[in-house]
């Protein structure tokens, strides 16, 4: 059994990708270290988050451009594994999007295998705030001392209670992404409906059809005020892609029902390239409870 007895402040640090879509913080360096993924078109790629900003991205999906998507490197984790070793770290835990979704998880543990230090990747099954809340708890778990084997727990703890739901103006860059199927993306064109979206064992899912984007935003709410209720604390995030005034007034809006003030971000670069502009997205997780001293 691992052990958790507190271990020196800053010997287990925390890594994720930009697909977590971290508000800006100022908790310094036992901050998570966020690995950024790549948006690319034609010949060009650039490194979201440091390259090209989700309203950069949003003007080119405007202009018609053809975005695609690529994890980054073996290398580029290594570099992250060996700059946090020298920074004193001795051990690693990373908490990535969604293995289903995306090779960054395994692209992070190939990486780790040959680090100098021991790292753990966790596959949050999940993305956007889904996946930076649990990296944020993971970060704040370390933070208090606990050894990797906790901390990787914790992240899966957060991760595993999250909800995650979102409408989109169009299924054709999911469909042309390959994150959701051309039957589930033809059922919802054809119909003529606004989809609601969902994270479920790892994959997007068509959880139910709204006529309208009043009733789809409507129905955003309901469920994220339902599962907020459960929750000893809960933790809400509200995502866009062009769309800042309607993510407000989602965000006024769950703060008057849910009593806890959302994180408002927009989705990373990586995401709008596969969601569009216009995407509207709500995030709950449980950020209450202890850290699970175990690993399944």
């Amino acid at each position: 059994m691992p052990s958790d007895l507190p271990v020196e402040r800053g010997a287990v640090r925390v890594v994720t990708d930009s697909t977590a879509c971290l508000p800006a913080t100022d908790d310094g360096a036992l901050a998570p270290v966020v690995v950024p993924l790549l948006v690319v078109a034609g010949d060009e790629s650039w490194r979201e988050g440091v390259d090209v900003t989700p309203e950069e991205v949003a003007a080119r999906i405007a202009a018609g451009e053809r975005l695609s998507t690529s994890q980054p490197t073996p290398a580029e984790f290594a570099g992250v594994y060996r700059d946090l070793a020298a920074d004193g770290a001795r051990a690693v835990v990373g908490v990535h999007l969604s293995g289903a979704l995306s090779g960054t998880v395994e692209v992070a543990a190939g990486a780790g295998q040959r680090a100098m230090i021991p790292v753990q990747a966790v596959d949050s099954r999940t993305v956007a705030m889904a996946l930076g809340f649990a990296a944020l708890e993971a970060a704040r778990c370390a933070a208090e001392g606990h050894d990797a084997a906790t901390v990787a727990a914790r992240a899966r703890q957060v991760a595993e209670s999250s909800t995650t739901v979102f409408l989109v103006d169009s299924l054709d860059h999911l469909r042309r992404g390959g994150r959701l199927s051309a039957p589930a993306a033809a059922l919802g064109t054809a119909l003529g409906v606004r989809p609601i979206l969902g994270m479920r064992d790892g994959v997007i899912e068509m959880t139910q059809r709204v006529r309208t984007r009043r009733a789809a935003t409507d129905r955003l709410v309901e469920v994220a005020v339902r599962r907020a209720e459960t929750c000893e604390r809960p933790g809400v995030a509200v995502h866009h892609l062009g769309v800042p005034e309607r993510a407000g007034e989602l965000a006024a809006r769950l703060a008057a029902e849910t009593g806890a003030e959302p994180v408002v971000t927009p989705v990373s670069a990586v995401l709008g390239a596969h969601v569009g502009t216009g995407a509207l997205a709500v995030v709950v997780a449980e950020l209450g409870g202890r850290p699970r001293g175990a690993v399944r």
